[in-house]
């Protein structure tokens, strides 16, 4: 799919394109709308009279006017406008532009009245752009598509701004939703040297003897029972006199079967994508790269895959991280954590004035949060704070969970420094908690297990990977 947004400086009237969509707030045509349906002879005054379509948010008419589509969504109420309501309002747009297969599109630049055509612009094509999203190149029927979305009156920076994030946001996607069997380490590790080269990034990528040489004994616990050997990526992008310094540390299990704490099939499946991570610390990467925000940032991933084999981990041993600090395994499907403490010691080296960790950790966010919330912990408020307004205006929801110190007693081991699981309730405190244990402060950790891949359609794209975290990242690094 190539999505192209072009911002116009005329109505939808006057904008080419073979479906034009305007909107209708509380039953009645905008001003827009109003406009289009007086350029064709009043149809769409017409349709609203004779059909049942009342202007709810998210429903859609269609009105055929000779070889174009006429298009109205419903925008719900006056009340409650939002830049969320707008983002979702484009996703809608282009899910209907495919459904027709149409491949130029013109839009009202919806509540741009409301919210500033600016603010109003960057939503909607955001939504246009992420909405526009599929993953077939495995379809052996899958042909090329280009779309042309045409932002009536919009804003071009903002329209530019919103492309580089929401591509970046696609490439997340498409790295999380590549089968196992095509993205593993080596792979994985390749694509990063790729996209350095590309954007003129430094890259580095370490092999299992220096990864074994560098002491991180958890991380080599966890790859052990693979074929397929781990490999440690380390990005930076350097800009001339860098206000700040920051490390973005990405979970980078290409595949977790659980190791011999074994998942059921069913919590099998999508294991593809609990590299989610690692995908967005490569997105936001590439968003970098034509943001240009003055803040150094470290990229690290450790990549592995949590297989069973004679040589895998198992229960009870105690494995040495790289910080020195030794744990007991309790679980082999706590392995995520047992990698980012390495990846996390790693980072720290660059002694950077913030670390911010991002992975598909625990099903126990998914629990307390659902799959459309991600959890966040943070060691200081102002570090919370940056990232939460960040999630805010990019649509991305976070909410804070408290990094309850008492809990640091269940993780107390008998034979180890500590143990990598404590009990079930409380569970992803707990390993926000085991994670604090190989940083200095300010240190801020997402799990996203729940949103990083989303099991049905939903409102910015299909059934895979999501892409979370790739535009909050990159607009919090703006605001430093």
């Amino acid at each position: 799919m190539k999505i192209s947004l072009r911002s116009g400086r005329r109505s939808v009237a006057g904008l080419p394109g073979k479906l034009k969509v305007v909107g209708v707030v509380s039953g009645e045509l905008t001003e827009a709308g109003q406009e289009l349906d007086a350029a064709h002879s009043g149809l769409l005054s017409k349709a609203l009279k004779t059909s049942r379509f009342k202007g709810e948010e998210g429903a859609f008419l269609v009105v055929a006017a000779g070889d174009v589509f006429l298009g109205l969504l419903g925008l719900g109420q006056k009340r409650g406008v939002s830049t969320d309501r707008v983002r979702e309002a484009g996703a809608r747009v282009a899910k209907k532009a495919l459904e027709l297969g149409v491949r130029e599109v013109a839009v009202e630049n919806f509540f741009a009245e409301r919210l500033g055509k600016a603010e109003a612009s960057y939503a909607l094509a955001e939504g246009l752009y992420l909405g526009s999203y599929r993953f077939d190149r495995y379809k052996s029927e899958a042909r090329p598509v280009r779309v042309r979305y045409w932002i009536a009156k919009g804003r071009g920076r903002a329209v530019e701004e919103a492309r580089i994030l929401a591509e970046a946001t696609a490439y997340a996607r498409d790295l999380a939703n590549k089968p196992p069997n095509v993205l593993y380490p080596e792979t994985l590790a390749e694509e990063a040297e790729r996209l350095a080269k590309e954007f003129g990034f430094e890259a580095r990528v370490l092999g299992p003897e220096e990864i074994e040489a560098l002491g991180m004994g958890a991380f080599l616990a966890v790859a052990r029972g693979s074929a397929r050997p781990p490999r440690l990526i380390h990005l930076v992008y350097r800009p001339e006199a860098p206000r700040r310094r920051v490390a973005l540390v990405g979970k980078g299990l290409c595949f977790d079967t659980g190791g011999y704490s074994l998942k059921p099939t069913e919590g099998m499946r999508y294991m593809k994508a609990d590299m989610s991570g690692a995908a967005a610390v490569l997105g936001t990467f590439r968003a970098l790269a034509e943001l240009r925000p003055p803040v150094e940032v470290h990229g690290v991933i450790a990549a592995a895959e949590n297989k069973i084999s004679g040589s895998a981990y198992v229960v009870d041993e105690v494995v040495r991280t790289m910080s020195g600090k030794t744990v007991e395994v309790a679980n082999t499907d706590a392995e995520g954590r047992l990698t980012l403490a390495d990846a996390l010691a790693y980072a720290g080296r660059e002694a950077p004035d913030a670390i911010v960790s991002i992975a598909t950790l625990t099903g126990s966010s998914v629990v307390a949060l659902g799959r459309k919330v991600a959890a966040l912990f943070a060691t200081e408020d102002r570090l919370a704070g940056g990232l939460l307004e960040a999630a805010g205006a990019e649509g991305e929801k976070l909410w804070r969970m408290p990094l309850e110190r008492s809990y640091r007693k269940l993780l107390k081991s008998d034979v180890a420094d500590l143990k990598n699981v404590g009990t079930r309730e409380g569970g992803a405190i707990q390993a926000a908690l085991f994670l604090t244990e190989f940083v200095r402060d300010p240190y801020a950790h997402l799990d996203i297990a729940g949103p990083a891949y989303q099991r049905e359609d939903w409102e910015l794209g299909p059934v895979g990977a999501s892409g979370f975290g790739v535009r909050t990242l990159a607009r919090w690094l703006r605001s430093l």
